[in-house]
């Protein structure tokens, strides 16, 4: 347990925050359009609807 405590524990976290790092930093390779953040249409509601078939 203490192996898994010294070596295994400290080489997955410091792998999860390389893999993160990563994945944040490659925006700045994206093209410009993808970068932004995604458009909000304006007249769109994300209220749920009853759909009555009548």
């Amino acid at each position: 347990m203490t192996f898994f405590r010294q070596n295994i524990a400290p080489f997955l976290i410091v792998l999860v925050f390389i893999v993160a790092l990563v994945a944040v930093s490659a925006r700045i390779f994206l093209p410009g359009d993808m970068a932004q953040p995604a458009p909000v249409e304006e007249g769109v509601s994300w209220a749920p609807t009853m759909v009555i078939d009548g």
